[in-house]
């Protein structure tokens, strides 16, 4: 069966500083994996590289079996072979930011169905139907014409959540998206992420939230300096930890 996501040996540095360390991954379609781990393992670096925000040192990217295809240039950098395959690629991979990212001079409807009619070329009238529905899913319809600064934090992360479905990704990547958030915001971001668990949407997690990650992954990935320290089912990462750091890593945020 072709994976959803494949990531071959990642390694990523800036200058003299190794980020990641021969990072491997594979989701099948409709797992959810979550990312643990301190700050600065690598976590948020290496869903950069995923979808090309960063560029890796080394490594390969695989979308459904399909390969980004890479170069090294005069001075040893890899690069896109072709801009065409790595923008198709990324809209199969929407991207949730920490800070939320939305335009601040367009609504919130007008963010949710920006890309689909320019990147996509959807019709508008089919996107602004699509966005709607989606703003519904994620309980802020009634949202949809006000402009991000009039909403809070927990709702202006569902409005980047639907303005990511609304690109209908293949894997849905998550970094960090509730760390922005007041406390008594982080639930309702969190129920909606774990909904869309629930309906076999295939996500990458970068989390501090551990009882999420342990309700919601399929698998648990502990990120330590750069490489995979440990990774499994989530009862066994959190309930029985092999390792040393990921013991430690534990005692300090359980």
């Amino acid at each position: 069966m072709t994976s959803a996501l494949e990531i071959r040996n990642l390694k990523k540095s800036f200058g003299s500083l190794e980020v990641l360390r021969d990072v491997s991954l594979n989701a099948q379609q409709g797992e959810v994996i979550c990312i643990i781990g301190t700050s600065g393992s690598g976590k948020s670096t290496f869903l950069r590289c995923i979808n090309l925000l960063e560029t890796p040192d080394s490594g390969e990217v695989l979308v459904k079996g399909e390969l980004i295809k890479m170069k090294r240039n005069k001075n040893g950098k890899l690069n896109p072979i072709d801009q065409n395959q790595v923008d198709r690629i990324r809209s199969k991979l929407s991207m949730v930011f920490q800070d939320f990212n939305l335009w601040s001079h367009m609504t919130i409807l007008q963010n949710v169905i920006e890309a689909p009619i320019y990147v996509q070329k959807v019709e508008k009238k089919e996107a602004i139907q699509n966005g709607l529905s989606l703003l519904e899913k994620v309980g802020i319809v009634e949202k949809a014409s006000q402009y991000p600064s009039s909403l809070s934090g927990g709702q202006q992360q569902r409005a980047a959540i639907a303005r990511a479905l609304a690109m209908k990704p293949d894997v849905l990547l998550f970094d960090e998206p509730t760390s922005s958030l007041d406390p008594e915001l982080v639930s309702e971001v969190l129920k909606v992420m774990k909904s869309l668990a629930e309906e076999g949407r295939t996500m990458i997690i970068v989390t501090h939230e551990m009882g999420f990650a342990k309700e919601v992954s399929s698998k648990t990935i502990f990120l330590d300096e750069g490489r995979i320290e440990e990774e499994g089912k989530p009862n066994d990462i959190f309930n029985r930890p092999k390792s040393r750091r990921l013991k430690q890593f534990l005692a300090a945020n359980l």
